[in-house]
C-alpha cells in the first residue's frame, strides 16, 4: 500500500474548527441534522462568513467537537471526542463543500462498535452534502432567471 492511499494519522489544523465565533456561527444560522450517537450542525461558509484575519480558512470542510461535561467524566469525554476524531478522520475526503460542523455526540458514542459508529458518520456527511448542494443550485439558476426577466 502506498503512502499516498493510507488516511493521514492526523486531524489536520485546515480541517478544524478552532473559533468559539466560528462554533457560535454554525449553531445559530446552521441547519441539524440527528442521528442515532450524534448530532450535527452543519453551515455552508461563503466567501465574506469567516472574520478577518482569519487566513488559515481553507477552501474545504472545517469540523469542531464539542463534548459537554453532562457526556461524563473527563477520561470518559476524552473518549468520546477520540472515537469521533478517528471516525471523522477516515470519512473526511467525503465532504467536498466548504461547510463548516459541529459535532455534538451523546453518550452512545461510547458503547456502539466502531464500524457502526464509522459507518454513522458516513451516512451524514452524504445527508450533510446532499442538503448543502441543494441551496448551490437554486442560487445558480435564480440570477439566470433574474437577467432574463429585465433584458
Amino acid at each position: 500500500m502506498s503512502a499516498a492511499s493510507v488516511p493521514s494519522r492526523r486531524f489536520p489544523r485546515a480541517a478544524r474548527l478552532l473559533r468559539r465565533a466560528d462554533f457560535q456561527r454554525v449553531y445559530e444560522h446552521g441547519r441539524r441534522h440527528f442521528a442515532s450517537s450524534m448530532t450535527v450542525f452543519y453551515l455552508l461558509r461563503t466567501a465574506g462568513s469567516s472574520k478577518e484575519g482569519a487566513g488559515d480558512v481553507g477552501p474545504g470542510p472545517r469540523i469542531g467537537i464539542t463534548v459537554g461535561r453532562v457526556l461524563g467524566k473527563a477520561v470518559e469525554r476524552v473518549r468520546i471526542k477520540r472515537r469521533i476524531k478517528n471516525a471523522v478522520r477516515l470519512n473526511l475526503t467525503m465532504l467536498q463543500s466548504p461547510v463548516d460542523l459541529v459535532i455534538n455526540p451523546k453518550r452512545a458514542v461510547l458503547k456502539v462498535e466502531f464500524t457502526k459508529l464509522l459507518e454513522e458518520v458516513r451516512r451524514t456527511f452524504e445527508v450533510v452534502n446532499q442538503k448543502v448542494q441543494l441551496p448551490n443550485t437554486a442560487l445558480k439558476t435564480r440570477p439566470r432567471a433574474d437577467q432574463d426577466r429585465y433584458q
